[in-house]
């Protein structure tokens, strides 16, 4: 059985339909497929639209996924929707006939149709589509790929189908579900209402989570605790009200300004605020339950530090994170629905044998795009030669781990892409986890992000226990979705990717799903005697994680990362000044627009101005005359250079294309590719 899960919003990259899809309502669009209960392609729209997060329909994902087992849509029997048909019905009306002069909207099924039209030029038998509900999908995508018999099965978010969360028992390809929590319950909205007092906003959760450890949660104890009640029966209300108390703690700080005590503090509040509440509903539920294992997804359950706790606490035996547990699993789970599970009036725990097991648990989720073997790898970069140095290298894992060692920051880019927001060791960023200024270097010059954002160690799974403190000398962590204490003797020596609490987000690396990456970091054990490095996703701040060589290139280029290594190429940048940039062919990203307007300056008088925009977001930058001249003129297969005006500054003008596509509001590509 072949089915194709989606999620994710249903209008164009180039389209702007805010009052069908408004910002934040469809994020983490993405296509799985997935034959006889086995995923066998995953891809994120981002990682091909270039729009982080993106809430554009999974066009290209869709594409990719048929691609990829050169199937038609003909070929599906099922494709699977991450919410169900009732929800996205309502959601659609209450938009649309929000405004008295709307027409008629289309339906739900219709805009499903319609996306998969799009994307393959055929249209799929109406009798084929299927709805499966959101926390359903969420649930699905953890248990049905844990390998666990039976579990206790939690998801919470922001909210899906009108609700914030679930709890249900799953044995075999059976489930019944406990409880839900309603959109009044969401942890996911009650976190995003305040960070943004402290300058952060919606998709930028993490960051938060990475910000508390530095705060002490006990400052504003009482306040929080005025946020919520713990109620019987594993029970929670928020008290939204109180929010507004949380004000007068602190200046509300802007994106951008500095980063203030108060600020910290109420991270770490809230950190503390959230654990206290998961851990109430799954101790209740473990007691009722008598399970031993726990399922978990959802947007919360990115929540690291929350998960390795959890790990820790002793409370659960076994707990499962889906790797993808945000919205984009959810295309993963939908597709899983209809060839793994069944609806039942099932019993809880010892009313029944344990069930069997409906697969093994995932070791790994490089289900996204190749990079083709060695000799294609080679020649994409080939196409890049005028500003790379390419070495072919037999030995690549002993040829990095000599640069690491000797200081270099690396791109790291092999095989297919990993499927969920974490680089796995095929799309990363790669340095010595010793010196601790490491982690300062790689966020201000590379990731150009907030200094106190700290860095995974990816570890060879043998030395997992002798470095780090995990429940079991056997478990493994293939995914980075913990954070687990770091040995006390091994703290200072992984300078780089220590928190400032002695955590660490820990990912284990298999010979067996990995050999090139566990050999490099093997490689580098031998030079070293540390078995480590630090892993960062392959990307800088305004662009979701690389996908293709062309995009490796492009991020290796316009950031501060000293070497590259794609397939066993080994690759330096040559130096060319700015005037170089001419050479290649200039256009928009598919999102970006040009906008030329009249407006008031500062003197009062009126003037002309150009601003490049996107259809995403509300990002706005101002873009001279003269590039502008060049980006209305330009296009095709030919150099930027052939659509200067004769007269203009050639490095002045490469230097601010450089600044464009740094900011990847420009795409500049090699002509003749």
């Amino acid at each position: 059985m072949l089915t194709l899960g989606l999620s994710g919003g249903l209008d164009l990259v180039h389209q702007d339909r805010d009052h069908l899809f408004p910002r934040g309502s469809c994020h983490d669009s993405a296509a799985a497929l997935v034959d006889d209960g086995q995923v066998i392609a995953a891809l994120e729209e981002e990682r091909l639209n270039r729009i982080k997060h993106s809430s554009k329909g999974a066009v290209g994902a869709i594409r990719f996924c048929l691609g990829f087992r050169f199937l038609s849509l003909a070929d599906i029997d099922r494709v699977c929707f991450y919410g169900s048909e009732a929800t996205c019905t309502r959601l659609l009306v209450n938009l649309f006939y929000g405004s008295v002069d709307a027409a008629p909207v289309t339906t739900p099924r219709e805009l499903i149709l319609d996306l998969l039209q799009e994307s393959t030029g055929d249209r799929l038998d109406d009798r084929k589509l299927m709805f499966v509900d959101h926390h359903l999908a969420h649930a699905a995508s953890a248990f049905l790929q844990s390998g666990l018999p039976e579990s206790l099965v939690l998801t919470m978010d922001g909210i899906g189908d009108n609700l914030s969360g679930s709890v249900s028992y799953w044995r075999g390809p059976s489930y019944v579900v406990l409880r839900t929590f309603s959109a009044g319950q969401s942890l996911g909205i009650l976190y995003d209402r305040i960070i943004a007092m402290i300058g952060y906003g919606f998709t930028e959760e993490y960051k938060v989570m990475g910000l508390a450890p530095y705060g002490n949660a006990a400052r504003y104890h009482d306040a929080f605790a005025q946020l919520y009640n713990l109620l019987p029966g594993g029970d929670y209300s928020i008290n939204w009200d109180a929010i507004e108390a949380l004000y007068s703690l602190a200046p509300v700080r802007k994106p951008g300004e500095p980063i203030r005590q108060e600020h910290v503090d109420i991270a770490a509040g809230l950190q503390e605020s959230l654990e206290r509440i998961v851990f109430h509903v799954a101790g209740h539920y473990r007691k009722v339950t008598g399970l031993l294992s726990l399922c978990y997804a959802g947007g919360v359950a990115q929540n690291s530090t929350l998960n390795g706790k959890l790990l820790c606490s002793g409370m659960f035996q076994d707990v499962f994170v889906h790797p993808a547990s945000y919205d984009a699993g959810c295309a993963v789970g939908a597709a899983l629905i209809p060839q793994k599970t069944a609806v039942t009036a099932l019993s809880l725990p010892g009313a029944a044998p344990a069930g069997q097991a409906v697969g093994r648990r995932i070791e790994s989720v490089y289900w996204g795009t190749d990079i083709g073997s060695d000799d294609q790898a080679a020649a994409t970069l080939h196409r890049w030669r005028a500003f790379l140095d390419i070495e072919r290298v037999d030995r690549i894992g002993s040829r990095g781990a000599a640069a690491l060692a000797a200081g270099h920051v690396l791109g790291w880019v092999q095989g297919r892409s990993e499927f969920g927001p974490r680089a796995l060791g095929n799309r990363s960023i790669v340095a010595d986890p010793r010196p601790a200024e490491n982690k300062d270097l790689i966020n201000k010059m590379i990731k150009k992000r907030e200094g106190y954002r700290p860095f995974a160690p990816s570890v060879l799974e043998e030395y997992a226990s002798d470095y780090f403190q995990i429940p079991s000398r056997d478990m493994r962590f293939p995914f980075m979705s913990f954070t687990v204490p770091v040995r006390p003797s091994y703290r200072d020596i992984l300078g780089a990717t220590t928190h400032v609490d002695g955590s660490a987000r820990i990912h284990t690396v298999s010979r067996t799903t990995n050999p090139r990456f566990w050999e490099l970091i093997d490689e580098f054990r031998k030079l070293t005697s540390v078995p480590v490095v630090l892993n960062t996703s392959f990307n800088n701040n305004v662009e979701p994680i690389v996908d293709s060589v062309d995009d490796a290139v492009i991020c290796f280029l316009t950031t501060g990362l000293s070497r590259l290594i794609v397939g066993n190429c080994f690759v330096a940048k040559k130096k060319v000044t700015d005037r170089c940039l001419l050479g290649l062919g200039v256009s928009l990203p598919p999102y970006g627009r040009l906008v030329k307007e009249k407006a008031l300056s500062k003197s009062g008088s009126h003037e002309v101005v150009y601003k490049l925009q996107d259809s995403f977001s509300d990002r706005s930058l101002p873009v001279s005359e003269c590039v502008a001249e060049l980006l209305f003129a330009s296009g095709g297969d030919r150099p930027a250079s052939e659509y200067l005006r004769a007269g203009h500054d050639g490095e002045a003008v490469g230097r601010e294309l450089r600044e464009l596509w740094s900011q990847r509001a420009i795409t500049l590509y090699p002509v003749g590719a």
